[in-house]
């Protein structure tokens, strides 16, 4: 009787179904890279630099939301900082709260500032697909609002002790500056908890998009635009595509700026950005609602999309610092 000699199975090749530049890549497996992505760092008590401490937490929500707090160093036990509920960028598709690169910055940030950072970890696409990073950014902005009258169960002490809840901010860079914006629009439609006013909104580099063209921006085919097939691969079914409310402030059916929730906002741009002019146009558009708020603008000369990340020691990135110090304290 001859030997039945047992087959080799077959080595499916992995191969690249989707890549956008160095963003992500998805390969035919199902898998994700995120070459893009900078590496994970622990938070720190007492840091002993700049005397600040972080650590990450989880916020009760379904499902829950991880985020990094920051506190700046307590000179004094009865001391009260002003809160920012703050959004990372990465297109929706990468980046992280826990990253070195958004550590570094907001580690700064907290401590030249005095101010309360909470750092939202949102679900990213493609995995959780656009809506799920604004439900989970409203979801922890309404349970920090939850702390102001110290009855929430299992509260977060440094924002029982430390938060002045008259001083609430919201900010993020790039796609964070979208949230930003989104989450301001939802705060002008449905009340806080306990009341609590967002007093400032920071749009830092913020990503809006449409089907046309505005300032200097060239004319490209949709599926040969980058922004535009970012948006399609983050929220595959949007209606009215890349004229989206959530995407385009300016597009049918979104609610008017002049229902911003918020009663300053501070829109950053920088001049050799792609996005600059989107961030003007936003900001124009504003002026232009009827919007009874303080409108501010800070653009910085010769300088590139989130500079102030990739070279945070440079005299740029500390001249935008002093910007967002004098924003919050003001």
């Amino acid at each position: 009787m001859a030997s039945i000699t047992p087959s080799t199975p077959k080595t499916v090749a992995k191969e690249i179904v989707t890549e956008f530049g160095t963003f992500i890549r998805i390969f035919s497996d199902g898998s994700i890279e995120r070459p893009l992505q900078s590496p994970f760092v622990p938070p720190i008590l007492n840091d002993p630099k700049t005397g600040h401490s972080s650590k990450d937490i989880i916020i009760p929500h379904n499902p829950t939301v991880s985020s990094r707090i920051y506190l700046p160093k307590i000179t004094n036990p009865s001391s009260k900082f002003p809160i920012l509920i703050y959004f990372h960028g990465g297109a929706f598709l990468f980046e992280s709260a826990f990253s070195q690169l958004y550590h570094q910055h907001l580690k700064t940030l907290a401590s030249q500032a005095n101010i309360i950072i909470l750092s939202v970890e949102y679900r990213l696409a493609p995995e959780h697909p656009v809506p799920a990073c604004y439900h989970d950014c409203w979801a922890a902005l309404k349970w920090v609002s939850s702390h102001s009258n110290n009855t929430l169960n299992n509260p977060e002490p440094w924002l029982v002790e430390h938060g002045d809840f008259a001083r609430v901010f919201i900010g993020g860079d790039s796609a964070g500056g979208n949230i930003t914006h989104n989450i301001a629009i939802q705060a002008g439609a449905e009340a806080l908890p306990c009341d609590v006013k967002i007093l400032g909104a920071i749009m830092i580099h913020p990503y809006f998009n449409s089907s046309y063209p505005i300032g200097s921006e060239p004319v490209i085919e949709p599926e040969n635009n980058l922004f535009h097939q970012v948006w399609h691969l983050c929220y595959p079914n949007s209606p009215h595509g890349i004229d989206n409310p959530l995407v385009n402030p300016l597009g049918e059916g979104a609610p008017s700026l002049e229902k911003l929730g918020c009663s300053r906002i501070l829109i950053c741009v920088a001049e050799r950005d792609k996005l600059r002019d989107r961030g003007v146009w936003y900001w124009e558009n504003v002026k232009k609602s009827g919007w009874n708020g303080r409108l501010e603008l800070f653009e910085e000369k010769d300088e590139n999309h989130v500079y102030h990340l990739f070279k945070p020691e440079s005299e740029s990135a500390n001249t935008f610092i002093q910007r967002l110090v004098t924003f919050v304290q003001e």
